[in-house]
């Protein structure tokens, strides 16, 4: 049976779709099944993320309402093999919970993983996101009100067995690195969460979502090491987290 990993941020501008397009792109080079789905209702943008904006035509709702099956509504990348995409309806509708559950079912017997984008905030979006859910990703930033409202997120997650929520720090500038150490150390204290990673800020990022092609087939760059590396630790492998200079 496969992992559903629920990404989730407290606040819109943490790079939540970015890392879910990317940590995504990596586990299914590693060679797993994997599914990436958008669950941000009326504000979708994974497919940009994933350079698949023309390759969409059903989305999650289609499946949950019986016109179409999983494999017809998931889209395979045009590039990474075994790398597939779910995204959300361009409107926001009513979402039967109960028939969303057994949807992640039978992802979870047809994908390795499934990393679900949450819509940023606590609303119904985030609460449709953790819907059984197996682990689940805070994102935050080293903005004192994201990592505030990160661990106002992580207070929404109790239900969860402990180790099974983690923090990635995002965006992280490399001038201010030196000067952020007890800051992350700090949010993980309050925040009682293990560090899964921190990636830091790269200009190219932009760049790369304005042509729709993912940073990893542009660059081997700083971040796209940090993104290889959550992969990694998400599939067990003991990765020391890299330096940031």
């Amino acid at each position: 049976m496969g992992q559903v990993i629920a990404v989730v941020s407290g606040k819109g501008g943490t790079g939540k779709t970015s890392l879910v397009a990317h940590v995504g792109l990596y586990l299914a080079a590693l060679g797993n099944m994997v599914l990436c789905l958008d669950c941000d209702m009326g504000l979708r943008n994974l497919d940009i993320a994933l350079g698949m904006s023309d390759r969409t035509v059903m989305d999650f709702t289609d499946v949950l309402e019986g016109r179409c099956t999983l494999q017809e509504a998931a889209a395979a990348h045009p590039i990474q093999k075994n790398l597939f995409l779910l995204t959300a309806p361009s409107q926001v509708r009513p979402v039967d919970r109960l028939a969303f559950r057994r949807m992640m079912d039978k992802i979870r017997r047809n994908f390795d993983y499934c990393l679900v984008d949450s819509p940023a905030g606590l609303g119904e979006g985030f609460h449709l996101s953790i819907a059984g859910c197996d682990r689940v990703i805070v994102v935050t930033t080293t903005d004192p009100t994201s990592l505030r409202d990160a661990q106002r997120t992580v207070q929404e997650l109790g239900h969860l067995p402990r180790g099974k929520v983690h923090m990635v720090v995002n965006r992280c500038k490399r001038k201010l690195m030196k000067h952020l150490h007890q800051t992350i150390d700090d949010a993980i204290d309050t925040a009682g969460l293990p560090l899964l990673g921190v990636v830091p800020e790269d200009e190219e990022l932009p760049l790369a979502l304005g042509r729709g092609i993912p940073l990893v087939f542009l660059y081997n760059r700083c971040a796209s090491t940090a993104y290889r590396n959550i992969a990694l630790r998400l599939t067990g492998q003991k990765v020391p987290l890299m330096k940031i200079r």
